[in-house]
């Protein structure tokens, strides 16, 4: 499924097409996040993984045959109606002009996710981008806003590593 958005041009041809991922798309996907240098890098196999069999909750921006953006999710067994969001990822040339939320709304607007009530992820504190990201989607679907706490820093294994709070969006 891939759904042009003329009004997400980001110069005055290109349309952002928005699809569906494949398991082709995992080695560049691995790439945009690896390029990021801000979110967690997973195992290349994860990204080709998430591609191959979560492709139905996870989101390619594209433009000009160049993934620009990506965003995995997926369900949680014990909760059919939420969904939960890994990573949000936009190519550092793109950031800025919305793609971020035009990815998740892009998400929440498929039919896998028509019984999807409330939309969930964890930022560190420090992702300021991420906590504006997933105000700015609450507030343009006028629903609530919570944020808890999820997975303290002690729980990661590498030195550094921020805690993790939960955001949790709806209901839908």
């Amino acid at each position: 499924m891939t759904t042009n958005i003329s009004e997400s041009k980001s110069d005055s041809t290109t349309p952002i097409c928005f699809r569906e991922p494949s398991k082709e798309d995992g080695t560049r996907v691995w790439e945009l996040i690896k390029n990021t240098r801000t979110l967690d890098l997973n195992s290349a196999y994860s990204y080709l993984m998430l591609c191959e069999f979560f492709s139905d909750t996870c989101v390619i921006a594209e433009e000009n045959d160049q993934i620009i953006g990506f965003v995995s999710a997926f369900r949680p067994p014990p909760s059919r109606d939420t969904i939960f969001v890994w990573q949000v990822a936009v190519h550092g040339s793109q950031r800025g002009k919305g793609i971020g939320k035009k990815l998740l709304k892009e998400l929440l607007n498929r039919k896998s996710c028509e019984e999807i009530h409330y939309l969930e992820a964890t930022v560190t504190p420090s992702n300021l981008a991420s906590h504006a990201l997933f105000k700015g989607l609450a507030k343009d679907y006028d629903c609530p806003c919570e944020v808890s706490a999820c997975f303290n820093a002690e729980l990661f294994p590498e030195t550094g590593h921020e805690a993790e709070e939960t955001y949790r969006i709806g209901p839908f």
